[in-house]
């Protein structure tokens, strides 16, 4: 089975485009939400994917299968409600980890949150964040991007 073992942090300030660099759009939009279980469909440019996670917290379960531009327009529509668009950035860490960033758009503009995945819940667990990241957000359903997606932001 496939996993995924992230930690995912809300940046405070947003980083200048000295440490961001360029970023990738992303079309975001939920299918499905059931009992810790999600199926999201992810638009860029020239792919789409569709996704299924399930769990919580620093492990989760999660498969991903490439759709055909066809096949994400049908499903795109399946969203509605349920969609959030971001622009992803791909920022090297001093321990050579890749911490990817996103930067919010539509009713979310102004959010920031920074995501890092890791080989083992040890290697996660060892993780010390950066300076310019800010509170721990592992875990809180409240920030899973399905949530932001449905409810938009939590409130602070």
């Amino acid at each position: 089975m496939a996993s995924e073992i992230e930690r995912k942090f809300l940046v405070p300030e947003i980083p200048g485009p000295d440490v961001l660099g360029s970023g990738t759009a992303i079309r975001q939009g939920y299918l499905a939400v059931d009992r810790g279980v999600e199926v999201r469909l992810r638009l860029t440019e020239g792919a789409a994917t569709l996704t299924v996670k399930a769990g919580a917290g620093l492990q989760r379960c999660e498969v991903e299968v490439s759709l055909t531009e066809a096949d994400a327009r049908e499903l795109w529509p399946h969203t509605d409600g349920r969609r959030l668009e971001k622009t992803r950035h791909p920022v090297a860490l001093e321990d050579e980890r890749l911490a990817e960033v996103d930067l919010y758009a539509g009713s979310l503009v102004g959010l920031c949150t920074v995501e890092v995945e890791f080989p083992s819940e040890s290697a996660a667990v060892a993780f010390s964040p950066p300076g310019w990241f800010g509170p721990e957000l592992t875990g809180d359903p409240g920030w899973s991007n399905a949530a932001l997606s449905r409810d938009g932001r939590p409130p602070s």
